[in-house]
């Protein structure tokens, strides 16, 4: 569990990427910030800051800040039940730079690493570098994770309902 002092460092490191991506956000949204650790207890290395504007039963928006090298680790959005086939997503990079990995051939010559982890848990290395203003869409049950560069990132998030 993150400690609330390094939660409110987090929290003003990731205030500072929305400057300088200069993207706007309200009192309220600053304080529905999420510190995400994915329970590794490891943010600066694995984890994620997020800001969700919206997210209905048809649509999800949110801001994703990545501190530098911050890594989300390897996941998919898989069916819920016959009618919805799992969670779509479009990311777009606002600032810095992100390398997402998807499946795919191996990319030959990675540009980054996954962190270390057990053996199994990052299986999929089709690179895709998303500079600001480039985006990719991810249709559900694709397997990928992503790596910010070393400033860091702020990619947006367009995506079909979000249950994570």
């Amino acid at each position: 569990m993150i400690s609330s002092e390094k939660r409110a460092d987090i929290l003003q490191k990731a205030l500072k990427y929305f400057e300088k991506a200069n993207i706007t956000i309200t009192g309220d949204e600053k304080k529905r910030i999420e510190i995400a650790d994915f329970g590794l207890n490891e943010i600066e290395k694995t984890g994620l800051e997020i800001l969700t504007y919206v997210n209905t039963d048809r649509v999800c928006a949110k801001e994703l800040v990545m501190l530098p090298n911050q890594t989300c680790p390897e996941h998919r959005h898989p069916p819920i039940d016959n009618n919805d086939p799992g969670k779509e997503e479009t990311f777009r990079c606002r600032y810095g730079k992100v390398y997402l990995y998807v499946e795919g051939e191996t990319t030959a010559n990675p540009t980054t690493q996954p962190p270390e982890a057990p053996a199994g848990s990052y299986t999929v290395f089709h690179e895709i570098e998303l500079n600001p203003g480039e985006q990719y869409t991810l249709y559900p049950n694709t397997k990928h994770w992503f790596k910010s560069g070393n400033d860091g990132a702020v990619v947006s998030e367009f995506s079909t309902k979000s249950r994570d």
